[in-house]
């Protein structure tokens, strides 16, 4: 999955009066005036507003510094600006804005909180701590220099916010006059890269070859586009009525000229600087063991990702273990259709048989509109609480969904503006497959990342950075989680979706062993693939496509597993603590509804919540 939630995390902002969510939340007291004689309960008071004072003002901070955040939200103060993510300037006040925050928070009594209000301090300090150690000079050596790649590169996630069909709205001459001046800034970013990669090859810090032919090729599909039909285009192919014509005309041209004269022309010139003088100093091994300094870059990112301080080896290991679980539960689902061969025998089965082939892309709109509709009839019966926010599906745009995963979700607005989308791959579609369609619906609509990212969003209690911000290991563990509930919602009742559930559990565990073993252990990518081919059936092109994600975004992949099964056992706890007193529906609002939590973070509330359900 790859969520706009994540790439766009606010750091803070508010904690309203009562800002915990959720059946158990304690209320926050009002602030009062300091006196020489304290009266009980003041002390609680005073901390309380310290808290919530430095969540706002740390929160609109962060907004003026990446105004693409305050965009997503549908916040249109800064919507004329694309913001600076690249210059050492950035980074510098990026850095100087954690240690202020951290320093701003020690000072503030833990003890006098509430236990909500703990949870947000807890989280926040984690963040900024994690955040912190990133952003530090020896770590920006590593990373700043590589400023993209071909899975999270604003060279195709900009486009997508611009398109007419993403973040950016376009209801008013001035949302037109925005995106122009975004427009105009966008050349800028991508010289800037220019010049971050050409650092990296003066340091010895490099992209892998593939990573940097990959980028190349999404250049040069864009650059195919022309003006008019060119991704930036499509807000001027049709306006809203209350557009004046002569408006219409004007805007029409602008979009043209700009997209022709400065953001081609900066496509260009990044382009042949990548293929003329980056790609022959880059580097031939895809992992980060290859890299100058990669195994430390990898160790950080491992515990980013999963928030937890795992080793390389202890993640490979975990992998390495529940592929072989999953690999007895596909057995099982063999054997009850009668397939007489081996398992590899019937991934390839699985792979090659035309009844398993999607018939076409409307064909897979209208299945996950019906699985949807499924889904619906029985989701009350594990939320107490469901999202405002309404959920489309849609195909991947074709621009990029050669390189895209097979599944994605973009979240909506909180306000319900803008509403979270899934989105299918539907790129080669003979060697894609239906079984699994339901998973990923599972995994990507509801009650996967559309519950998750909606809840929190739409939870005006929660601070900003809990409503808005979030970690891998939390998203995308709920996600897969979301995935075991099929049989308390009514699906996977054809052995064929239930292995598709399987195969996609066993894509989360080969995870797990492919990203550490190309970062940590130096897998090439041919053995990543053949690893997956030969403990799934994914097809060729969808292993392909995952492993050279593993390859540019190193450990982000591991998050899925890691989180999953934290919340499995923080389920099974909580089942085996409270007997006949657990309840479906509160364990997930306990789990959901104070925002994606760092796993430490959750279990220790969970831990509280079952005391408290025993007491």
């Amino acid at each position: 999955m790859k969520s706009t939630a994540l790439l766009l995390a606010a750091t803070a902002s508010m904690l309203l009066p009562g800002c915990a969510a959720g059946t158990d939340a304690e209320p926050v007291a009002a602030s009062s005036t300091a006196a020489t004689v304290q009266p009980a309960g003041t002390a609680t008071a005073d901390a309380a507003a310290q808290l919530r004072a430095l969540f706002k003002e740390s929160d609109e901070a962060n907004l003026r510094r990446n105004p693409l955040s305050a965009l997503f939200r549908g916040d249109m103060r800064y919507a004329g600006e694309l913001g600076d993510n690249v210059t050492d300037a950035y980074y510098a006040a990026e850095r100087t804005a954690a240690e202020e925050d951290l320093r701003r928070l020690a000072a503030i009594d833990r003890n006098a909180l509430s236990a909500t209000d703990r949870i947000a301090y807890d989280v926040f300090k984690r963040d900024n701590e994690l955040n912190l150690r990133g952003l530090q000079p020896q770590m920006l050596a590593l990373t700043a220099v590589r400023p993209i790649d071909h899975f999270f590169g604003f060279h195709t996630f900009y486009p997508d916010v611009a398109s007419g069909q993403g973040a950016a709205p376009f209801k008013t001459v001035e949302d037109y006059e925005n995106n122009l001046k975004r427009h105009r800034q966008y050349p800028v970013l991508l010289d800037r890269a220019i010049g971050r990669f050409r650092e990296g090859m003066a340091s010895g810090v490099v992209q892998p070859k593939l990573v940097v032919r990959n980028i190349i090729e999404q250049l040069d599909t864009q650059l195919g586009q022309g003006v008019e039909g060119s991704t930036f285009y499509g807000p001027v192919k049709t306006f809203p009525a209350e557009i004046p014509a002569a408006d219409q005309t004007r805007l029409r041209a602008a979009h043209a000229a700009v997209i022709r004269d400065e953001i081609r022309p900066a496509y260009v010139r990044l382009r042949d600087f990548l293929k003329n003088e980056y790609l022959p100093a880059a580097r031939e091994g895809v992992g980060l063991v290859h890299m100058k300094s990669g195994p430390e870059l990898y160790s950080y990112l491992i515990e980013q990702r999963t928030t937890l301080p795992m080793s390389a080896d202890e993640v490979h290991n975990l992998g390495l273990r529940e592929v072989a679980r999953i690999k007895g539960e596909m057995e099982t689902v063999k054997n009850k259709v009668g397939f007489k061969g081996t398992l590899p025998q019937f991934f390839e089965h699985i792979r090659t048989d035309p009844k398993f082939k999607p018939k076409s892309k409307e064909w897979m709109t209208q299945e996950y509109y019906a699985i949807g509709k499924r889904v619906d009839a029985r989701i009350g019966e594990l939320f107490s609480t469901l999202p405002k926010t309404t959920l489309e599906i849609r195909p991947v745009p074709a621009y990029r969904e050669k390189t895209d995963a097979g599944g994605s979700y973009n979240s909506g607005t909180p306000d319900g503006s803008r509403p979270g989308v899934f989105y299918f791959n539907t790129y080669d579609l003979p060697s894609r497959t239906t079984p699994g369609m339901e998973t990923l619906y599972l995994h990507e609509g509801a009650p996967g990342h559309h519950f998750q990212i909606s809840l929190a969003q739409e939870n005006e209690a929660l601070p900003s950075f809990m409503r808005f911000g979030g970690n891998t290991a939390f998203v995308e563990g709920w996600a897969l989680y979301a995935e075991t509930l099929y049989d308390e919602l009514g699906m996977e009742t054809d052995p064929y979706q239930r292995y598709g559930g399987l195969d996609d559990e066993m894509l989360r565990a080969m995870r797990l062993v492919v990203d550490s073993g190309i970062h940590a252990k130096g897998w090439t990518r041919d053995r990543a693939i053949a690893y997956m081919l030969e403990n799934s059936s994914m097809g060729r092109t969808d292993a392909t496509a995952e492993v050279e994600r593993y390859i540019a975004i190193p450990g982000q992949a591991l998050a899925y597993k890691v989180g999953q099964l934290k919340i499995l056992e923080l389920r099974d706890r909580a089942e085996k603590a409270l007997g006949n007193r657990f309840d479906i529906r509160g364990f997930h609002e306990q789990v959901l509804m104070t925002g994606a939590l760092p796993l430490p973070v959750l279990e220790q509330k969970i831990d509280d919540w079952i005391a408290s359900r025993r007491a």
